[in-house]
């Protein structure tokens, strides 16, 4: 019985110092990615977020991972809680996580976990301290696209957004796009038509429903649309490829890649600002630059803009786009940020039709 007894007790002594060799030498994450709905190299928010954390960390020597949700473009609160959580017991000191959607999970996980600091991408201060947000003057790359689409020498113009006319970043991209095409219209003195619509964006999805509706725009004249709304961006698509002539501007990325019919797209710097906030929070400067707050980032950050690498406007040129960017960048054009509820005031040479 006392061999017994014995051998239990060396076993029970073996088994506590494994576990005690396991906790420490377990990896950790310093830096997690929490992705949005969606896989991580989605050409969207997931990877220009993923990739401005992972240029962060490794420039700097700092470990990271990133963690996907269950049930992907599926995925709920509670997947995206649970995937916080793993970061955590990982041992994650900052978590960013591009998207509206984070937001409850954010929250959630956030107040249960003070010491740990939470980037929301995309998103809006959530009265935490530990959470710091991060946020896009849309309205730049809106008033970029616009004005390049007109100077390229489109004069009928459409635009399709997301989030069935709510959604802050959608609106802004959509009124800043109004006014680049009234700028570059005034300044080459020739008028514009512009179909505007939230229709069947409400959910961001693809539908037949929003195919055909820009199918039908394309039937009736319209050059080119700009597609302001993730996955809606695939109906817009489909329905370009009816098409020989139809044209395509994309959003927050570059997606040229996506087809030959995108002349341009109204990008977010995801990867820079990405990185800003990291450098920030391991400078030490998240109580006074960071806590509690919502960055507002523009054209001064080279956060909003045009991409350059892929250019395949031909009247408007990159030294055209550059100079105006310029501008925007120093302040002396500063799209208008707030949606007015009469979209068509102030409008001389674009003419503004309007289908709810």
């Amino acid at each position: 019985m006392k061999k017994i007894i014995t051998v239990l007790l060396c076993l029970a002594v073996v088994l506590s110092s494994v576990a005690a060799f396991t906790a420490c030498t377990k990896k950790t994450y310093d830096i997690a990615i929490v992705t949005d709905v969606g896989m991580l190299m989605d050409k969207g928010f997931n990877q220009g977020t993923y990739e401005g954390a992972k240029a962060y960390a490794e420039a700097h020597n700092i470990s990271y991972k990133y963690y996907q949700p269950a049930n992907g473009s599926d995925a709920s609160d509670n997947d995206r809680i649970d995937a916080m959580k793993q970061a955590i017991n990982n041992g994650a000191k900052i978590i960013v996580a591009p998207g509206f959607l984070q937001a409850t999970a954010m929250t959630t996980v956030a107040t249960e976990n003070p010491d740990v600091k939470f980037v929301f991408v995309d998103g809006w201060a959530l009265g935490l301290k530990n959470v710091t947000a991060i946020v896009y003057k849309e309205q730049e790359s809106g008033y970029l696209a616009g004005y390049a689409a007109v100077m390229e020498g489109y004069t009928k113009l459409g635009f399709t957004g997301g989030g069935g006319g709510t959604n802050p970043a959608v609106n802004r991209f959509g009124y800043g796009f109004i006014q680049g095409a009234e700028a570059a219209a005034k300044e080459k003195g020739v008028d514009v038509s512009m179909l505007y619509s939230f229709k069947y964006g409400e959910t961001f999805s693809a539908s037949t429903e929003l195919q055909t509706q820009i199918a039908g725009w394309y039937a009736n004249g319209t050059e080119v649309v700009f597609a302001c709304g993730g996955s809606m961006f695939q109906s817009v698509k489909s329905a370009a490829g009816e098409y020989p002539n139809a044209k395509i501007i994309g959003v927050d990325v570059d997606q040229s890649g996506e087809s030959e019919k995108v002349i341009t797209s109204a990008v977010k710097g995801l990867s820079t600002s990405v990185e800003r906030v990291l450098g920030q929070f391991f400078d030490g400067k998240w109580d006074a630059e960071l806590a509690d707050k919502a960055q507002n980032l523009g054209a001064a950050e080279d956060s909003t803009g045009l991409p350059t690498a892929e250019w395949r406007l031909q009247n408007f040129t990159v030294d055209q786009y550059k100079a105006l960017f310029a501008k925007i960048k120093s302040g002396e054009i500063v799209p208008v940020a707030e949606v007015p509820e009469d979209l068509t005031a102030g409008l001389t040479k674009v003419t503004l039709t309007i289908e709810k």
